[in-house]
């Protein structure tokens, strides 16, 4: 099994920027991991590319059946996680 790597700051600290600067590297040969959210797609947001966008009961059964490898209710009913 391989390693993951989780990058968290603040909106606007340079996440995507750093992100794409090592997924660009093929030395590391690393894949991008999509996150899951339980809010409102935005603007031209993709499901699947973006975020995986699922309602607050999916969101709360996938927790229920250990398919996170994190997850945490940012605010009341707006979950975020990476799926296993």
């Amino acid at each position: 099994m391989g390693k993951v790597l989780i990058f968290s700051a603040p909106s606007g600290a340079g996440k995507t920027t750093l992100v794409h600067s090592l997924l660009d590297n093929e030395e590391f040969k690393l894949e991008f991991s999509v996150s899951a959210c339980s809010r409102k797609k935005r603007g031209k947001e993709t499901h699947g590319k973006d975020y995986y966008f699922l309602t607050v009961d999916e969101f709360r059964e996938k927790i229920k059946n250990d398919e996170f490898l994190e997850w945490e209710e940012v605010y009341e009913n707006n979950y975020y996680g990476s799926l296993k």
